[in-house]
């Protein structure tokens, strides 16, 4: 008995083809209107949360605040309805240090006298700037040092396929928190980050495979050996799938408020890469006409040799 699957996975790629330009469209198409909700890591700001005896009203709480002269703030319930989580986007005139006093003068009034300052934090416009900057930067240096080991690893259709799916992975998961305008912060960018490792480790796995099997079935085509290695390494792939998104799945519910975008990034980020994987890295390599011939080892001297004894 097989201890492996015999799906077509190879026959549906066309379908995954269109289903994943779908995604990316619409990904880009957010990303160009809509944008990215940032946080006060990259634009710059003063983040303050607070805490009440009782559940508020956030509408009530920004009225305070535009009474206030806060008129620029924006409120949100954090983590339950009796904490509030207020920011601020950097502007000239306000000093940092005086923010949580004036603040907490304006929203302590009437039931809300026994409000408490739980957190404040503070970012520059410069530090926010260089942030974001840098950020973009980390992953332009992660793909392209894949592009390079992928192609020192395998060959260089293999690294275009990897890279492909990379950058397939990270444009829907960016494009995921516009459309749903998730806040993008430092964790996600973080999150982000360990997806494209997270995704290149699954490829890599397929693509061994893919290359044993070029070695081994002499007479299987191209697409014959991939659908072979893709139904040899499924079962891994699902098992590393499902148990990495329950310790996710337990994060976005049990984790809090600070890190539920991170957790949520991941989670995307894991089944997108667990669908590129399979479907985006491995045809692009197909695609690009990769062949039994391109992967077998270089003959040594004396080889020749060694046959005839």
């Amino acid at each position: 008995m097989s201890d492996h699957f015999h799906f077509n996975l190879m026959g549906k790629r066309k379908i995954a083809l269109i289903l994943s330009t779908l995604l990316i469209v619409v990904s880009i198409a957010s990303l160009a209107l809509r944008g990215l909700v940032l946080g006060i890591d990259f634009t710059g700001g003063t983040l303050v949360e607070i805490g009440y005896p009782d559940s508020v009203d956030p509408e009530t709480v920004r009225s305070q605040l535009v009474t206030g002269g806060f008129d620029d703030a924006s409120v949100q319930h954090f983590g339950s309805s009796k904490d509030i989580l207020i920011r601020l986007p950097s502007k000239e005139g306000r000093v940092s240090a005086e923010l949580s006093t004036r603040i907490m003068n304006v929203v302590k009034t009437g039931e809300s006298a026994s409000a408490e300052l739980r957190r404040i934090e503070f970012v520059g416009p410069q530090v926010g700037e260089e942030l974001r900057e840098n950020g973009g930067l980390a992953m332009l240096y992660a793909i392209f040092g894949i592009l390079l080991y992928v192609a020192w690893r395998f060959e260089y259709r293999f690294s275009l396929g990897a890279v492909a799916a990379l950058v397939h992975d990270v444009i829907i998961t960016l494009g995921f928190f516009s459309v749903f305008a998730l806040e993008f912060d430092l964790s996600v960018l973080a999150a982000i980050l360990a997806v494209i490792g997270y995704s290149l480790n699954d490829t890599i796995v397929v693509f061994d495979r893919i290359r044993e099997n070029f070695r081994r079935m002499r007479k299987g085509r191209p697409v014959e050996v991939m659908n072979v290695s893709l139904n040899q390494t499924l079962t891994r792939t699902i098992i590393t799938s499902l148990t990495t998104l329950l310790v996710l799945i337990a994060l976005v519910f049990l984790g809090g408020e600070i890190i539920h975008n991170f957790a949520v990034a991941l989670i995307v980020g894991v089944l997108i890469g667990t669908y590129s994987s399979i479907y985006v890295a491995s045809p692009v390599v197909l695609a690009l006409g990769v062949s039994k011939e391109d992967l077998m080892p270089p003959e040594r001297e004396g080889d020749e040799f060694e046959d005839w004894v």
